[in-house]
């Protein structure tokens, strides 16, 4: 699976995480320094059942939990229009 922010979405470093904000319209979307770490790892091209992998091993959480959570990260993205099908 591809993962690509639209070229007006740039995500900007803040002490709690990061945050992705709309060029055109101002509108922003808060990330958690987990959901950072999620987004940031499918931006390098792994895909979500790495990145979950990832979340196992760094954090206590079940791989079906970890693999539940970045799908609908992902999901949020995507109906936010912050990433590119």
């Amino acid at each position: 699976m591809g993962f690509k922010l639209y070229d007006h979405i740039s995500m900007v470093p803040t002490e709690y995480g990061s945050v992705l904000l709309d060029e055109r319209s101002g509108a922003y979307f808060q990330l958690n320094p987990t959901g950072t770490e999620v987004v940031t790892g499918l931006i390098e091209q792994h895909d979500a059942a790495h990145v979950a992998r990832r979340l196992v091993a760094e954090y206590d959480i079940g791989e079906e939990q970890a693999a539940s959570d970045v799908a609908a990260l992902i999901a949020q993205l995507r109906e936010a229009e912050l990433v590119q099908p």
